[in-house]
């Protein structure tokens, strides 16, 4: 990605431009008052990826603006969490002399978390053996950080592949497995606000509610308390691990999480399909008045469209504006925008989280 320019006297400004331009593409929608939620103005981004860039005897970060042949050296980096900005540099000062951690290596990668953990990657492009493993050891107390060493094929543990995040919503504390490479929300101030906002948007929808794209939960649980039970759906392997550890370690017991496209539990709800992993999970008992969707930035196919508009109440939040804008053109033949927020996930860029809670007219 290009480098933002963290100004955070121009932060307000922005924002304001941001909640304009949202205002006016979407006015066709007859929209409620818009919600608008900040972020930090800086030290706001929980996950980052740098390249390194060797030269002589020196080795630095660097990002590209506009394009991949046009390096910026990174001696600071206001955007990252405190906890990535203190680690980052000095870590590179330890590997720099050192020529078995330095040799190919060529990209970091910070994961943080609000309650202060660190995993850091380091990827080589060379096989990574017995002496590796050796000098990196040091760097595991000595920052308090663990470490995944990667090259081709090649995966080395020091000693965890995640993080445990702990989000605070609505004076209850979560706790979250969050995977290296595993989708997680990169502010998780802001994160906090939309899992606030979504829960106070649902209060009174009742019933049972139905996710499609769960992740590793971290809508799905602080949602939980709003319905008497919630399916979720999410087809990668790795989050549906991390979501069922998230919940057995919150202590929720109105969750179930299937892993499958989200096409199939409809087809299963309709009773077109069945399948055995809703075996005992007694579906037709259910009484589905809310579906949520949080979808990647293509947004909603035509398809799942149509599907979520079978319900009372839908739940949407969208990383893309101008996909969300196409879907909702389908779904307000249906339903009616009650509430409308935005997020700003991603300060001094154009891009903007947005949630939306409609109902059937």
């Amino acid at each position: 990605m290009a480098l933002p320019r963290v100004e955070p006297e121009q932060y307000d400004a922005l924002l304001a431009d941001k909640k304009a331009r949202i205002a006016a593409q979407f006015a066709e929608f007859d929209l409620p008052e818009i919600e608008v939620f900040t972020s930090q103005p800086e030290h706001y981004r929980l996950r980052a990826e740098f390249r390194t860039w060797h030269e002589g005897d020196d080795l630095y970060y660097v990002m590209f603006d506009g394009d991949k042949r046009t390096p910026v050296r990174l001696d600071s980096c206001p955007m990252v969490s405190e906890r990535i900005h203190d680690v980052m540099f000095k870590l590179l000062d330890v590997i720099r002399p050192d020529p078995v951690l330095r040799f190919k290596l060529f990209q970091v990668d910070f994961l943080s978390t609000l309650s202060g953990e660190l995993l850091v990657s380091l990827l080589y492009h060379r096989q990574l053996d017995d002496e590796w493993v050796e000098r990196v050891k040091p760097l595991r107390e000595q920052f308090n950080i663990d470490i995944i060493g990667r090259a081709r094929k090649q995966k080395i543990l020091l000693d965890r592949d995640f993080v445990v995040e702990e989000l605070n919503i609505k004076g209850r504390v979560y706790r979250y497995q969050q995977t290296e490479n595993g989708f997680t929300q990169p502010n998780g101030h802001v994160c906090e606000k939309m899992i606030e906002w979504a829960i106070d948007a649902s209060s009174h929808a009742g019933g049972d509610l139905v996710e499609f794209y769960c992740g590793n939960g971290n809508f799905t649980l602080p949602l939980a308390q709003n319905f008497r039970r919630v399916v979720a759906t999410e087809i990668s392997k790795v989050s549906v691990r991390s979501a069922e550890w998230n919940i057995q370690e919150n202590g929720i017991d109105n969750i179930d999480v299937l892993r499958m496209p989200s096409e199939d539990l409809s087809l299963i709800l309709k009773g077109e399909k069945t399948s055995r992993k809703v075996q005992g999970l007694a579906l037709e008992e259910c009484e589905f008045s809310t579906v949520f969707v949080d979808p990647p930035r293509c947004g909603l196919d035509e398809h799942t469209v149509e599907q979520i508009c079978e319900y009372e109440h839908i739940l949407y939040i969208s990383c893309n504006p101008d996909t969300l804008h196409d879907n909702l053109q389908q779904i307000s033949k249906t339903h009616k925008v009650e509430r409308f927020a935005i997020f700003d996930q991603f300060p001094y860029t154009d891009h903007l989280e947005c949630g939306v809670y409609l109902t059937r007219r």
